[in-house]
Order: structure tokens, then C-alpha cells, then sequence
């Protein structure tokens, strides 16, 4: 279920969920996995099951609907919990990293003690709204969190901007970061001066400065 990348010396463990689009063999996944296990993070990678039909049958399918997305996660987690004592925390890659935030503002799996017990969420390229649809936001749920959201977010982000979720005045418990010139997958232009290596640096660099404060 749990494909792992672990560090020498971990401080903590992330569960880290993959897009709508692309699974955990993505290259995302697989390079920021390698740049937080190198800085002290066990990541662990899984499919959930609609991307598990889709490797298995290569046919294209949309994701499933959002609470079984959240009963497959809450598995995934439970597993992890009872494999490692780390400290948790669980996130993703845009809806990976929604899915996550509404885990840990849902009452229901907050009565679990290990959701409960989470130290925190990191999400990269958070979908804030559908691209062009800045009205229909994804952040009702945020006052609801039951532990800190740290988003890592390219500045051209079409799934939320810079400019446009600054305007939104989110809630304190939700730590922006920004990429410079980054889209969805935080990747520059090649105008802007920004490499694609140096924007997933830095973005892990802040995913793992948000989990060492947390700890």
C-alpha cells in the first residue's frame, strides 16, 4: 500500500498523497519524496484506488468522489501509524493535499487518536478553485482545520495565484509559501530566470522547515 522513502536519521514521517491527474510515479512525487527524505522526512507514496485500476488497466478514469478518497487516505494513515512512533504528518500534491486538509477538519476522523494526533499538512499547489473560476473556492473547511496547513504554492498557480490568495485574508493556522514564477507543478518559465530544480529545492526546503517547527 505504503511505498517509502526514508532517511538516515528521520525526524518525522509524511504521507503524501498524489494528484488527480498523475500517481505517485509521477515525477513530483518521486523528486520531492528524494528531497524531504534528504531532510530528515520518511515519505511514504501510495495510489489511491482509482489510480491503482488506472495503472492496472491503462484506461484514463477521473477521481472517486471525495469521501471515498478520505476512507482510502484514513487507511493508508492508519498503516503508517502502526508501522512507525515518528511524528505524522500527511499531505500531497493538489487534490493530495486538499484531500488531506479535509481529513484533518472532518469531526468523524478526528475521533481516531492518530488523525488527531497529526502534527500537520503540507500541500503543494493547493487547488484553491478551478483555473478560471476564482469564486469557487476550496477553502471553506479551513477555519475547521484541527492542525497547522502549510501551503507551497507557484506564484502563477492558475489553481490560485498569488495575488488571488493573498486577497482571500485566509486564517492563521494556514502558512503560504511562495515559488517564484511557479505554475501548478511550481515550474518557472525559462524567462524568469528560476530552474524547475531550484523552485522543488526550495519548495522542499520549506515543506521540511514547516515539519521541523512542528514536531
Amino acid at each position: 500500500m505504503i511505498t517509502w522513502y526514508k532517511s538516515k536519521d528521520p525526524l518525522a514521517q509524511l504521507i503524501f498523497a498524489h494528484g488527480a491527474g498523475a500517481g505517485m510515479d509521477s515525477e513530483f512525487m518521486q523528486q520531492m519524496a528524494e528531497l524531504l527524505a534528504g531532510k530528515q522526512i520518511n515519505v511514504g507514496l501510495f495510489n489511491f484506488e482509482y489510480m491503482q485500476k488506472i495503472k492496472a488497466e491503462g484506461k484514463r478514469r477521473p477521481p472517486e468522489r471525495a469521501d471515498k478518497l478520505l476512507a482510502y487516505f484514513d487507511l493508508v494513515i492508519a498503516q503508517a501509524s502502526k508501522e512507525s512512533e515518528l511524528p505524522m504528518f500527511i499531505g500531497g500534491k493538489s487534490m493530495g493535499g486538499r484531500m488531506a486538509s479535509m481529513l484533518i477538519s472532518d469531526e468523524a476522523y478526528l475521533t481516531k487518536q492518530y488523525i488527531k494526533s497529526i502534527n500537520g499538512i503540507v500541500a503543494f499547489g493547493y487547488p484553491f478553485h478551478p483555473p478560471g473560476k476564482p469564486e469557487k473556492l476550496r477553502t471553506a473547511h479551513f477555519p475547521d482545520l484541527n492542525s497547522p496547513l502549510c501551503v507551497v504554492q507557484g506564484q502563477r498557480d492558475t489553481f490560485g495565484t498569488e495575488h488571488d490568495v493573498l486577497a482571500l485574508g485566509l486564517c492563521d493556522n494556514v502558512q503560504l509559501n511562495w515559488i517564484p514564477d511557479g505554475d501548478h507543478s511550481l515550474i518557472p518559465r525559462k524567462k524568469s530566470g528560476f530552474t524547475q530544480a531550484q523552485n522543488w529545492i526550495l519548495a522542499a526546503n520549506k515543506a521540511a522547515e514547516f515539519m521541523h517547527r512542528n514536531l
